[in-house]
């Protein structure tokens, strides 16, 4: 899973961001500017995608129509999407993982079938995941920045460190109402 996605959600706030590197096998850098992070659903629903292209954007259309069949409900389309995912002969064969945000839910989505919430609102996949999710944990704790400024930041810190991890940051975020 050649790529970085980080998300941090703080009360309704939440920021989900991914670098744009593409790696072939393991020592090419195909594309330098690839979008892993989109809106879902008229802007309701981040998504973030890692793993091998192909699966993980098949992984986000089905996301997308499960979103659409259950009305924005994103944990549910989740559960679904993960179930399906998990039960499906050809689905099971897809390397990828989603990270999936809405105002009020910051879900991980594997093939495993876990739909997995954090308990401390940080999470982050793909090959700099544990750089990315170490630099927003630290950031979390120990400063006042916003969302984006977290996973921003994270993800520089990820592409300092992972080969498979560069600094064209795709970032969104969605800004809610309520307590930070």
């Amino acid at each position: 899973m050649g790529t970085t996605i980080v998300a941090v959600k703080r009360g309704k706030n939440v920021a989900v961001a991914g670098d744009g590197q593409i790696t072939f096998g393991d020592r090419t850098i195909m594309k330098a500017t690839a979008r892993k992070v989109r809106r879902l659903y008229q802007g309701k629903v981040i998504a973030g995608i890692a793993g091998s292209v192909a699966d993980a954007l098949t992984l986000l259309d089905k996301l997308e129509a499960k979103i659409q069949e259950f009305r924005g409900n994103l944990m549910r389309a989740a559960v679904d999407l993960a179930r399906e995912w998990r039960t499906d002969r050809y689905l099971r064969k897809l390397e990828a993982m989603i990270i999936a945000a809405d105002q009020d839910h910051l879900l991980v989505i594997s093939g495993n079938g876990e739909v997995i919430e954090p308990d401390d609102g940080v999470v982050a996949i793909g090959s700099g995941g544990p750089y990315a999710l170490a630099a927003a944990r630290a950031l979390v704790r120990h400063g006042n920045l916003t969302p984006a400024e977290i996973v921003k930041n994270s993800l520089i810190v990820a592409s300092e460190i992972c080969v498979y991890t560069n600094d064209r940051i795709t970032l969104e975020e969605i800004e809610g109402t309520g307590e930070q």
